[in-house]
């Protein structure tokens, strides 16, 4: 088979996995108007797609750059705050106070990310992973008592009256837009600068890479994809609570991402989306005395899966789509020779 020959089935498979979002998008679409999807199964699909922005951001800070972070979902937590707060502030400006409060928490996300990563980064392993924890517990803490400076932020109470934005489409259009925006940034220049961060940081400041700089690009833009998930589950739910944004909220997420497989996009989608669908279908399954025993079955069931595949779902796989074209250039190129 021919160069040419490769590259036109590349195309078509570019073309087929654009042909599948679409057609998932006119299922799901379709099912809502007609009735048979309902209000709570509409959320939670919504809800898959927001925790997997939120998990492939995670999956660029610890499974493409290396960083160990159990501060994310206070960048979660960040943005939904943000974005809550402007869009009830200018509620009458309408949907364009929904623009205003995205782009708000973008930059508020990345400023913050920019200036924690600065002093953090240079830390390593266990003890990055201390303190990002100091700063996601130093937020929830700040959450909790945010109505003693901004009343409207209701401190420990919660958040009420947050305009309800977050649709289906809006949330699978930010939700596609961010898979190409990350994979686009993985097989850049940057993205293997980070990747080469975490096979072997001395190594690489060896041949030249500013390891400072790519850690924080890796860790800002991480977080951002943080920030914007927080801001579509603000106004998916119309209510934030602290408790929505602790300790154990970033801990999910790691077992998403550790479960997905390190460094693995695909992985990443499949496994936030059975997360998300695993917790809910046991909520529905199980009767209401034993409900509680879903928090222990997914743990049992992540337990199960990572023994049987211990470097998790997508280990070295990846969708066609998502694959890079030089990789496969690469290969035919050795074969030729």
């Amino acid at each position: 088979m021919n160069a040419e020959s490769k590259k036109r089935i590349f195309s078509n498979r570019k073309f087929f996995a654009l042909a599948i979002i679409i057609a998932i998008f006119i299922i799901i679409t379709a099912s809502i108007s007609l009735g048979l999807l309902n209000p709570y199964w509409n959320q939670i699909i919504q809800f898959a797609c927001i925790i997997t922005i939120s998990a492939l951001g995670l999956n660029l800070i610890y499974g493409y750059t290396g960083q160990f972070s159990l501060g994310h979902a206070a960048f979660y937590g960040i943005g939904a705050y943000c974005s809550a707060l402007i869009t009830k502030t200018f509620h009458g400006l309408g949907a364009l106070s929904f623009i205003i409060g995205l782009v708000t928490a973008i930059i508020l996300v990345a400023v913050i990310a920019f200036l924690i990563g600065l002093p953090i980064l240079r830390l390593k392993s266990d003890y990055l992973g201390i303190a990002t924890l100091g700063f996601g517990i130093i937020v929830k803490v700040l959450f909790d008592n945010a109505d003693a400076v901004i009343p409207a932020l209701g401190g420990s109470r919660g958040m009420l009256g947050i305009p309800k934005f977050t649709i289906f489409p809006l949330t699978y259009l930010i939700f596609v837009i961010s898979i190409i925006v990350i994979r686009n940034f993985v097989f850049s220049d940057i993205g293997r600068s980070c990747i080469s961060i975490r096979e072997d940081d001395i190594a690489a400041d060896c041949v030249g890479v500013n390891t400072t700089k790519y850690k924080t690009i890796g860790f800002v833009f991480g977080s951002i994809f943080a920030g914007i998930a927080g801001v579509l589950y603000a106004h998916l739910y119309s209510f934030l609570h602290p408790s929505n944004f602790d300790f154990l909220k970033s801990i999910d997420v790691l077992l998403i991402v550790v479960l997905g497989g390190l460094g693995s996009i695909s992985g990443t989608i499949i496994a936030a989306i059975v997360w998300t669908f695993l917790l809910e279908g046991l909520r529905v399954v199980l009767p209401p005395q034993i409900l509680d025993w879903r928090l222990v079955i997914y743990p049992l069931v992540l337990i199960i899966i990572m023994l049987i595949k211990p470097m998790g779902i997508g280990s070295g796989m990846e969708f066609g789509f998502i694959k890079p074209e030089e990789r496969k250039s690469s290969k035919q190129n050795v074969k030729q020779l």
